[in-house]
């Protein structure tokens, strides 16, 4: 019994000899933390008394861990942006400092998902590990970085391509009025991209068209490569506002590590609105049709953020407007026409036509140019883009007379040729080799004795015919390398042969 009262003895004494220890070790340390008070709520701002050392742009930590962006520093309540619900967010809550900036989940395991522009997923495919974490906002690389845009992106679509090339690193503005098919380009040529990481941001769209877009990228397999942020017209405009930026991030991470990026903004007309509504919500002073007078820095920011870098990848960015009445000379059209190096212009009278795409050649340009082209187009479709705006312009006027001379009236058919063979369906991208077969036969006049039912038909067959063929031929111009005059006179008459052999079949 004694042995026992010794022992626990002994492990009481050992037990407070530690506790002693720890105590005398332990000093209780004071942490600062910021406390503020939300002032008032409503329609995605927020507003806060304390904070004093809150910086601009700072994320702010809301109840129910939702985030918030400061905005307007005032002397007695600073503005937060929210973005997400503000359904039990109330007046007399407390917020509290991150000390950071919005940050979004860079790396490869993004491919593949539909996330929100925080980077939470959207697709019920699991929690998702990233790479590490970029800030939305970054400086665009200096001039010194950059390297000339010289290097094609092809579209897919022959009338892109042929007549108004983008390049690696280039920002092609696409513009029309509403339903005129200005997703379906992006879309396309998201489908053509092979090498190319591709993302997509959605801003303001409908829900049901966004997931329309998603269904069409699984099913012509483009989505694997692809990345789709999406902020929808339900989401609060704090998060429509970030979601381009965020999405710019995401590409940068793959450019930065050498690769060709393709980013769709669709569209900046929905993200202006929604910078407008936050601004007149935080009682910013509006200008020109009530939009805040920053509205062209928030876009040349963005824009300015796409490049060809000496040392690393290339940012191509295809921002997407819509227009009101056909009206280009609007103020946030001519803003971003003003910011990018070019323009895809859709008019709803060709689409109403039923020429689609719906591409106005004479109100479209690409300002970087034939620069971008592989040598082989410039051969073949150098003069096309004159000749075609000449053609519409001659089209317009011949409906005033009936007496038209034998040299006006070829080259009004041969223009309608043209047309024709510009008519392309969507989610049907033709590869380089096949557009420059056809555009050869159809300017070297191969074209001239078929109807314009028939041209479908006719390019159908020259298509084939050069897969199987020449293929030496197909490769070389796959491959980038000029056109010469012995193989271009080979193209021809397999041109001719395919025609001629295919109509004798058919009769």
């Amino acid at each position: 019994m004694g042995t026992q009262k010794d022992e626990l003895r002994s492990v009481f004494e050992d037990t407070l000899t530690t506790l002693d220890r720890s105590l005398q070790n332990h000093r209780a340390g004071l942490k600062f933390q910021e406390i503020g008070i939300i002032s008032s709520v409503g329609n995605g701002i927020a507003g806060i008394i304390g904070l004093p050392d809150l910086k601009s742009e700072e994320l702010i930590l809301f109840p129910g861990n939702r985030l918030g962006i400061a905005f307007n520093l005032d002397a007695q309540e600073v503005s937060a942006v929210l973005l997400d619900s503000t359904d039990e967010i109330k007046a007399g809550q407390e917020v509290h400092l991150t000390g950071s900036v919005m940050e979004v989940p860079v790396g490869e395991s993004l491919l593949g998902r539909v996330i929100d522009p925080i980077g939470r997923p959207l697709d019920e495919m699991g929690k998702i590990e990233f790479s590490g974490k970029l800030p939305i906002e970054r400086e665009a690389a200096g001039i010194m970085d950059r390297a000339p845009v010289n290097i094609p992106l092809q579209t897919g679509i022959q009338v892109i391509d042929a007549l108004i090339p983008v390049g690696r690193g280039q920002r092609e503005l696409i513009l029309g009025d509403r339903q005129t098919g200005k997703t379906a380009i992006a879309l396309d040529t998201i489908i053509n991209q092979k090498d190319v990481v591709c993302v997509y941001c959605a801003i303001g769209q409908q829900s049901s068209a966004v997931a329309k877009v998603i269904a069409d990228l699984v099913k012509y397999d483009a989505l694997k490569n692809s990345i789709v942020v999406v902020a929808t017209g339900e989401d609060t405009p704090g998060l429509n506002f970030i979601a381009p930026y965020a999405a710019t991030s995401m590409a940068e991470y793959f450019m930065e590590k050498g690769r060709d990026v393709l980013i769709v903004y669709d569209d900046l007309t929905k993200h202006a609105r929604s910078y407008r509504e936050l601004s007149l919500l935080l009682r910013r002073p509006p200008a020109r049709e009530a939009f805040p007078g920053d509205i062209f820095y928030i876009h040349s920011r963005l824009l300015e953020r796409s490049t060809h870098l000496r040392k690393g990848g290339s940012l191509t960015a295809l921002p997407v407007i819509e227009t009101q009445a056909q009206d280009i000379s609007a103020y946030i059209p001519t803003n971003l026409i003003s910011i990018t190096d070019g323009q895809i212009y859709l008019s709803p009278k060709l689409f109403d036509e039923g020429i689609m795409p719906a591409v106005d050649v004479g109100k479209s340009v690409s300002r970087v140019g034939g620069k971008t082209q592989l040598p082989s187009y410039r051969s073949v479709a150098g003069d096309l883009r004159l000749s075609y705006s000449q053609f519409e312009e001659l089209e317009t006027f011949s409906r005033f007379g009936t007496r038209l001379d034998e040299e006006t009236r070829k080259t009004l058919d041969r223009g309608r040729r043209v047309r024709e063979v510009l008519k392309q369906r969507q989610y049907d991208p033709i590869p380089v080799p096949e557009q420059i077969a056809v555009l050869l036969a159809v300017t070297s006049g191969i074209f001239d004795d078929i109807s314009t039912e028939e041209i479908e038909w006719a390019r159908k067959m020259i298509r084939e015919a050069f897969r199987k063929n020449l293929p030496e031929l197909y490769q070389k111009i796959q491959s980038g390398k000029e056109l010469e005059t012995g193989e271009r006179q080979v193209l021809i008459e397999m041109c001719v042969s395919a025609l001629v052999r295919n109509k004798n079949g058919t009769t």
